[in-house]
């Protein structure tokens, strides 16, 4: 068994590949001529985005949007980076919210999180023992 993807559902998949492209500096690796799925280059496990109406032929009530949540979902996309501070202010100024500012934790990595425009909650941090 290998982990492949984290497919996220959301409402418009081009504006969040476009976000993700922006804010985080992350490159398009594909977007379906439907628009209904796409995917970003993120190495070796995929980052994708897929359409909240794939979801409803996938499951039979749909699936939670995570931005009809007030709240963050139970889950998040962790990016790693040695520049929290300018990567969290990007985000931010491209339009995601602040939830928590870079921090030090006690393990020793810089931590902030983000919830985008799509609802996604990102963390990002700087790589562990650094």
């Amino acid at each position: 068994m290998k982990f492949g993807y984290t497919i996220i559902y959301v409402a418009n998949v081009a504006a969040s590949l476009t976000f993700f492209e922006t804010a985080f500096g992350l490159q398009r690796r594909f977007l379906h001529e439907s628009g209904e799925y796409g995917e970003l280059e993120t190495g070796a496990t995929t980052l994708a985005f897929a359409s909240l109406n794939l979801g409803k032929m996938h499951f039979a009530d749909g699936v939670l949007a995570a931005a009809d949540s007030p709240r963050p979902l139970g889950m998040e996309i962790a990016l790693v980076t040695p520049e929290v501070e300018a990567a969290h202010a990007k985000a931010v100024a491209t339009g995601a919210t602040s939830l928590s500012a870079p921090a030090a934790k006690p393990w020793g990595q810089t931590v902030s999180y983000v919830r985008c425009p799509d609802g996604t909650l990102v963390e990002l941090c700087t790589p562990m023992g650094s």
